[in-house]
């Protein structure tokens, strides 16, 4: 590959971050006219554009009517941690992980918890653990649905039982509103605003089947539990949690965003379409990288690739050329010349993960943007490769 002249176009929106993501098609300022600000959350109308956030994601995202929905402060992390401060404990778990964020749930709940029947599932980038190994039947579980810095995600959920006497806590943060989530085998799930829909930071969503609810109104854990992790009032659920009154003050203009990006979704086809978007541009990288030997994807099975995060590396062939150093710089140089060029902004690797371009592919991406930043990519490997020569 010699001599890749500068692409004539640019993606029309160069923007393919991992978080916060794109906004949604046509977004403008404009479309929050008329949030409510400068008025209290828990004033009518407030309360009003809460319970329509939570009324919407239930519609757009399939929720079961058993399922309990609430927002809730710190993003996806904040109702993560809320899950395990207050569920954990009552009996053990098993910890799955394959990438930086599984791996940070282990370590609050070794180091922080200090959980004592704590079993570690781990893979690395590019893999998945043995789920066969995971015990669902009788201990807890805590595991990411889709890892967003390693691309790879869990292909269904048939090695969840059925029949579980413990809970299962699921991170989908990446993967809610771009794939099918098995509802039945999940008893906790959380995700932020930020990612597919394209909504702002600082806001997660917590999702509670009855089972959870029971596990909070009859286990009480030995530690200390803060002001924003409280899901329980005298023994009982905080329901109105869950109504729109949430615990900390949210930011009604992040509601409303979420709101209009939500009724967007439904104008598209809702989860179907939603899903079918995010496919379409994975699936453009896909035939791309086969045509290629200088690129592959970091997930080694097809079946477990993300359709969301697409975390592509060097080929051991391209790799075979160039020395450790080399090798590590590579795709940081393409990634500031394609920042540079306008072409891709923030699309290098994630900082914990191995070397190499992770490129979101979430439903607010169009494909036509994805299709023309690929020739951008050559370029950049070629620019890049003379740098290091």
């Amino acid at each position: 590959m010699t001599n890749i002249p500068t692409p004539a176009a640019r993606p029309a929106n160069p923007r393919f971050s991992s978080g916060p993501c794109a906004k949604i098609p046509g977004w403008t300022p404009d479309l929050l006219n008329n949030a409510l600000l400068g008025r209290s959350h828990r004033a009518a109308e407030g309360k009003a554009r809460l319970k329509l956030a939570i009324s919407l994601t239930r519609e757009v995202l399939r929720v079961p009517d058993d399922y309990l929905i609430g927002i809730v402060p710190a993003s996806d992390t904040g109702a993560v941690e809320m899950a395990m401060w207050s569920l954990l404990g009552a009996r053990g778990v098993d910890m799955v992980a394959w990438e930086s964020f599984g791996s940070g749930w282990i370590t609050d709940v070794m180091k922080q918890l200090k959980l004592e029947d704590v079993r570690l599932i781990e893979a690395g980038y590019g893999e998945l653990p043995d789920l066969a190994g995971v015990d669902t039947k009788t201990r807890d579980c805590v595991f990411t649905w889709n890892g967003t810095t390693s691309g790879v995600r869990v292909p269904n959920a048939d090695w969840i039982a059925a029949d579980r006497e413990g809970l299962t806590i699921c991170d989908a943060t990446s993967a809610a509103f771009a794939q099918d989530l098995d509802w039945p085998k999940l008893d906790v799930v959380t995700y932020s605003w930020q990612k597919v829909l394209g909504g702002e930071a600082a806001h997660g969503m917590l999702l509670l089947r009855p089972r959870a609810v029971e596990r909070l109104e009859s286990y009480v854990p030995p530690w200390p539990l803060p002001k924003i992790f409280r899901l329980t009032k005298g023994g009982k659920l905080n329901a109105a949690i869950f109504e729109g009154a949430t615990i900390n003050t949210p930011s009604m203009l992040c509601v409303e965003d979420y709101i209009i990006s939500l009724q967007w979704a439904q104008r598209i086809g809702g989860l179907d379409g939603l899903i079918a978007r995010a496919n379409a541009n994975a699936d453009a990288i896909a035939r791309w990288v086969e045509e290629r030997s200088w690129i592959d994807h970091l997930a080694l099975v097809p079946e477990q690739r993300s359709n969301t995060s697409v975390c592509l590396k060097l080929s051991d062939e391209a790799v075979a050329r160039l020395s450790d150093e080399e090798a590590a710089a590579l795709p940081k140089s393409m990634a500031k010349l394609l920042d540079e060029a306008g072409a891709a902004h923030d699309i290098g690797a994630y900082r914990d993960a191995p070397p190499g371009l992770r490129i979101w592919c979430g439903a607010t991406v169009e494909t036509a943007d994805v299709e023309a930043l690929l020739p951008w990519l050559d370029w950049a490997y070629e620019q890049a490769s003379l740098v290091t020569a």
